[in-house]
């Protein structure tokens, strides 16, 4: 994962997307402003059989999850970019349990919102009628697993399965605490101590003979997304006829080329968010607001759809 600051909310008119390192040749588009018409949008999504929703940390916030991204955003006195990272976890594994415990707990009183569940009720009803709708999230909550979505890729991993360093066995892991040592740790306050947890009394992997040191199965800055994982999104991006861009800043790659790809075929792209983002030129749709009051409408049965 690799978070790219932007400068400015300006696009060039020429953007390269979907190219090899090292090639020249671009793809140009012509960045139209794009459409708030919601009646409009409608007509698109009733003729809609593959749907991809791509979701981002603006979708969580509105559940009260903490994004840990500008101003405020910090854990004691850290951003995430400073603890979520491979070398935090080598020099303080115990700095980097306390924030991911702290996670998980907030992460166990956090509900799905509106949006949230607007997705899975569209995905439920959808295949019902024989379309498709699939979820490609960036956020790593379950937020979209708890409201009932099933098409589900979790491209940055999970809260709640871990990963052990020795011999690299995944498992879901909800418990609270993850070990007794982290019981009552993670304040988030400024003022908060590091709990210098012996290495020995962190989470440690229990298969058989192993017992290495876990740490938490997400995707850090600098580490690559899971390749397999990737082949597979890409396929489902590369055969929608919809997409929908659902509270991301559109600055964490790769996922942030995600749906310019979409909208460089001449896709329909959809955008619900706060505000604008670096790509939202360069789509069809743009709705600004919460998500949860946006998306639901946007997405409820339209009136060609059969009730079953």
């Amino acid at each position: 994962m690799i978070f790219l600051p932007f400068h400015t909310r300006r696009l060039v008119t020429q953007v390269y997307f979907g190219l090899k390192p090292g090639r020249k040749k671009g793809i140009v588009v012509d960045m139209a402003r794009p459409s708030s018409n919601l009646a409009e949008f409608r007509e698109v999504f009733a003729k809609a059989k593959h749907i991809a929703v791509i979701t981002g940390a603006g979708v969580s916030a509105e559940s009260g999850v903490p994004t840990f991204r500008g101003a405020g955003g910090f854990w004691r006195k850290w951003q995430a970019q400073n603890l979520a990272t491979p070398e935090a976890f080598v020099r303080n594994p115990s700095r980097v349990w306390e924030f991911y415990h702290y996670r998980r707990e907030v992460m166990l009183t956090k509900s799905p919102n509106p949006a949230h569940l607007a997705i899975a009720e569209c995905e439920s009803r959808l295949s019902k009628q024989g379309r498709k709708v699939v979820v490609i999230t960036q956020n790593i909550d379950e937020l979209h697993h708890k409201a009932g979505t099933r098409n589900l890729f979790e491209i940055h991993g999970s809260l709640f399965k871990t990963r052990c360093n020795t011999c690299g066995s995944v498992k879901e892991n909800y418990k609270s605490p993850i070990c007794p040592a982290l019981e009552g740790k993670g304040a988030p306050e400024p003022d908060a101590t590091d709990a210098a947890i012996p290495v020995d009394e962190l989470p440690r992997c229990e298969e058989s003979g192993c017992r290495g040191l876990l740490r938490p199965n997400v995707v850090w800055f600098g580490e690559t997304l899971d390749s397999s994982l990737l082949g597979e999104v890409e396929k489902e991006l590369e055969t929608c006829d919809l997409c929908l861009v659902v509270g991301t800043s559109s600055v964490v790659y790769p996922a942030a080329m995600f749906a310019p790809q979409v909208a460089a075929r001449g896709v329909p792209v959809a955008e619900f968010n706060m505000e604008s983002t670096p790509a939202t030129l360069g789509f069809t749709f743009h709705f600004q607001g919460p998500c949860g009051t946006t998306l639901p409408p946007a997405i409820a049965r339209h009136e060609t759809e059969l009730i079953s």
